[in-house]
């Protein structure tokens, strides 16, 4: 990283104040040019409850992903219920602000009731069958927000760390080729939007080389993929910045666009750098020790950790088209309950009382002049 940005970020950790918030920048112009800069919203942020917080997504923001409303056990609860109360919400809060609205996600081994892989006596399905509600559910959901809604997670988390298919429902009963349905069924019900494969880890050598390999397929048999979404849920030393810069050339490699979807830093002690949500890691008070407050100097840590990130990042303006942080403050980070439950971490950009953080400031210094 720059010397002189490196500078800008411990001067401004030593000197930062909370109330200077209104005098701040805004991401999303500072980034111009480059990519957009987003935020995954809960119902209050987009409901519009939340008035501090929707204040900091109209000033900071021009993308958002929904967190859960448009995840299956969200939208289509039963086999013949469809709810899109709060996902036309979430869509209509992005339209009225003039943002590029995410949609996430489609296909997903976890948060997907149980009866859609279940015939009526709770026997697997047949593939015939699983392959009719998917397309059923892709044809619904995407149909409804054609046009408005420009790009999706189409498939989440379908790799194990190894690289392999993971053994969900969809692979058991479907076979390899349910990746390829899905965004076929996708780019029929909107021919227009974005379609993504979304993972984490992927700057891991091995699972790289699976998502690698799974690309190639795709593109292989014709199929409409538009890009790769890193989620990049990171700690203070991993991934390194050289692992995040091979994984984005080598996507781009492909002609992938690659997005970061899920952006945040753990700061608290680790214990999994994997972003499977079917972890659950006991509560111990060594990993939770700062509840009362981020120490100076993991503050500075986090502002250079941001700093970093984001000049690699800025150096792949065109390729990189969109970072998107999970959340927006560190109040309703879900980071706090995950691994482990009940945590007090600090992973985003603002703070628990809607403050930007030293962290704010160095991604700011670190956006390249030329999108300045």
């Amino acid at each position: 990283m720059r010397s002189s940005v490196i500078a800008i970020i411990i001067l401004l950790a030593g000197c930062f104040h909370p109330n200077a918030a209104a005098q701040q920048p805004a991401l999303k112009d500072a980034y111009q040019g480059c990519f957009l800069v987003g935020a995954a919203l809960n119902p209050a942020q987009f409901t519009g409850n939340n008035e501090a917080e929707v204040a900091i997504i109209k000033a900071q923001f021009n993308t958002i992903s929904p967190e859960n409303v448009l995840k299956w056990e969200s939208v289509h609860p039963q086999p013949n219920d469809f709810n899109f109360s709060l996902a036309d919400k979430y869509v209509e809060f992005g339209r009225q602000n003039h943002m590029f609205i995410i949609g996430h996600n489609l296909v997903w081994h976890s948060q997907t009731p149980r009866w859609v892989f279940e015939d009526k006596d709770g026997k697997p399905l047949s593939r015939e069958a699983l392959l009719e509600r998917m397309h059923d559910h892709i044809t619904k959901v995407v149909g409804r927000y054609k046009g408005r809604i420009g790009g999706w997670d189409v498939v989440n988390e379908a790799l194990n760390e190894d690289g392999t298919l993971r053994q969900s429902s969809w692979l058991k009963i479907i076979g390899d080729d349910y990746i390829e349905k899905a965004f076929r069924f996708a780019h029929e019900a909107d021919p227009d939007a974005q379609l993504y494969y979304n993972d984490y880890s992927l700057e891991n050598e091995p699972k790289r080389k699976g998502a690698l390999e799974l690309v190639r397929k795709l593109e292989a048999s014709g199929v409409p993929i538009t890009g790769i979404g890193l989620q990049d849920h990171v700690s203070l030393d991993w991934p390194s910045p050289n692992q995040i810069d091979t994984t984005i050339a080598q996507f781009s490699g492909l002609g992938m666009k690659v997005m970061i979807t899920e952006l945040d830093v753990d700061v608290l002690p680790g214990v999994t750098h994997s972003a499977d949500v079917s972890l659950n890691v006991a509560s111990n008070p060594k990993l939770n020790p700062y509840t009362h407050g981020l120490p100076e100097e993991v503050e500075k840590q986090l502002a250079k950790r941001y700093a970093d990130l984001f000049s690699t990042y800025g150096g792949h303006c065109g390729t990189v088209t969109r970072v998107t942080f999970w959340g927006v403050t560190d109040h309703n980070s879900w980071k706090n309950d995950f691994p482990v439950r009940g945590r007090t971490n600090y992973p985003l950009l603002f703070n628990r009382q809607d403050q930007p953080k030293p962290a704010f400031d160095a991604v700011i210094a670190a956006a390249p002049k030329k999108s300045r």
